[in-house]
C-alpha cells in the first residue's frame, strides 16, 4: 500500500498497533504493519529488556514507543511532588473505601515476595513528566522510529529529542484544537482517536472527528482511531482522510498478548454494549470493560474518583491483589472485579487468533471493501 505513512514509516501496511505486549509489537512488525510498544507500565529497566528484545526480533523493520506524559496532573504546578507527598494527599476515606471492596469481594492480600517487586510508579509518580524522562532516556537509546505521546501534547523536550535523533513525533488528539496544538509543538503525526476507543478517550465519534482533524491540520498526516479493527474500518478511515489506521484493542484477545487469562475470556464473550468511560483506574475518563469494579467506584457509596496520578497511586496495590487472586477460578469476586481498557471493539472480538493472522486478515478485508466500492464505480 502507498500513503504518507508507509513512506514515512517504511512499512507494508499503514496498520499500528499499539500494544504492552513486546510480542504483539514484534508479529505486527514482522507481517508488514508497525507495532508500538506502551510502556506506561513499563519500569526503565524492563522497558531496556523488551525494546532490545524487539530489535533482535524484528531486524531492520522498524517499530516505536509510546509514553504518557500527560498535560495535567496533581502536583504539576509545584515542579512535581515526590511519591511520598502524593501518597499524603489521599483522603482516608478513599482506602477505606477501597480496602472495605478488597474485603466484601474476597480479595486476598498479596504474598510478601510479590510486594518487593518493583512495579512502574514505585520511585516516580506514575503518568508524570519525572516518570516519563527516564523512560525517554531508554527510548532514545534503542532504534525507534516514531514516540508517540498518548496523553497531550509532547513536552518540549521530547519533540526536540526526537527529531535530533532522527525520529518522528506523534500524539493523540481527541479534538481539533488539540491536533492544532499538537502541530503547532512540532508534532510530525497526528492520531485522531474517537470516542470509542479503548483508555484515555474523549467524546467525539471518529467518523465525525477523523475528517474534522485531516481538515484542520493538512497536510501533516494522521491516523484514524477508536474501534478500528478491521479492513472495512480501514477502508472507511481511508476514505475520510485519514493515511493509515490506529488500533490498540484488537490485539487484547491476540495469542501472543500478555491479557490476564479472565479478562481475556470476558473480551471474548462482551458485546460492544459492555465498556463504558470511567475515572476508576487512572483518574482521567478511560473506556475499558463494565465491571463490578467500575460499578463500586460509580456507586452511591463511592467517594468519587481522584486525579492523576493519585487514583493510580491509590488504586495499584488493589489492582495487583485483583489479578493474582482472579487466576484462582474458585475466588468468584476477584472474577467480578477484574477488567482492562478496551475499546467498542470489542465486540468483534470473538476469537483469539495469533497477531499476524489478524494484520493479513484486515488486509484482506480491506481489498474486498475496495473492491466492493470500485464495483460501484462502473
Amino acid at each position: 500500500m502507498k500513503t504518507k505513512i508507509c513512506e514515512l514509516l517504511g512499512v507494508e501496511f499503514p496498520i499500528l498497533a499499539f500494544t504492552h505486549c513486546r510480542d504483539v509489537v514484534a508479529a505486527v512488525t514482522r507481517a508488514g504493519g508497525y507495532g508500538v510498544l506502551g510502556a506506561a507500565g513499563h519500569t526503565p529497566e524492563q522497558l531496556d529488556i523488551d525494546l532490545k528484545w524487539i530489535a533482535d526480533e524484528v531486524g531492520d523493520k522498524p517499530f516505536g514507543v509510546d509514553i504518557i506524559v500527560p498535560a495535567k496532573y496533581q502536583g504539576k504546578e509545584e515542579g512535581g511532588l515526590s511519591v511520598k507527598d502524593l501518597k499524603d494527599m489521599i483522603p482516608p476515606q478513599h482506602r477505606e473505601f477501597l480496602e472495605d471492596m478488597m474485603e466484601r469481594y474476597d480479595i486476598p492480600e498479596l504474598p510478601d515476595e510479590d510486594t518487593k517487586t518493583t512495579m512502574a510508579g514505585d520511585t516516580e509518580p506514575p503518568m508524570t513528566y519525572d516518570q516519563a524522562v527516564p523512560l525517554m532516556d531508554v527510548a532514545f537509546s534503542h532504534p525507534i522510529t516514531l514516540i508517540v505521546n498518548a496523553l497531550g501534547p509532547p513536552p518540549p523536550d521530547m519533540i526536540e529529542r526526537a527529531h535530533a535523533n532522527g525520529v518522528l513525533v506523534g500524539a493523540l488528539a481527541g479534538k481539533k484544537s488539540h491536533a492544532v496544538r499538537h502541530v503547532a509543538a512540532g508534532v510530525d503525526v497526528i492520531i485522531a482517536q474517537g470516542h470509542e476507543a479503548g483508555g484515555h478517550t474523549g467524546e467525539i465519534g471518529t467518523m465525525v472527528l477523523v475528517p474534522e482533524i485531516v481538515d484542520a491540520v493538512a497536510p501533516v498526516p494522521v491516523l484514524a482511531a477508536g474501534g478500528i479493527g478491521t479492513g472495512r474500518q480501514m477502508a472507511a478511515s481511508l476514505a475520510l482522510g485519514a493515511e493509515g489506521i490506529w488500533c490498540g484493542s484488537v490485539w487484547l484477545t491476540t495469542e501472543e498478548a500478555e491479557t490476564h487469562p479472565l479478562v481475556k475470556d470476558k473480551f471474548l464473550a462482551a458485546t460492544s454494549s459492555d465498556t463504558l468511560r470511567s475515572r476508576s483506574r487512572t483518574g482521567k475518563p478511560a473506556r475499558q470493560l463494565r465491571s463490578s469494579w467500575t460499578d463500586e467506584w460509580e456507586g452511591e457509596n463511592s467517594p468519587g474518583t481522584l486525579g492523576m496520578p493519585l487514583q493510580p497511586m491509590l488504586i495499584g496495590r488493589a489492582s495487583r491483589r485483583i489479578d493474582r487472586a482472579a487466576m484462582n477460578p474458585e475466588n468468584e469476586g476477584a472474577a467480578k472485579l477484574a477488567n482492562y481498557f478496551v475499546g467498542q471493539i470489542v465486540g468483534t472480538m470473538n476469537e483469539s487468533k495469533k497477531a499476524d493472522r489478524v494484520v493479513l486478515e484486515m488486509v484482506e478485508d480491506f481489498i474486498d471493501a475496495m473492491t466492493r466500492v470500485n464495483a460501484m464505480m462502473e
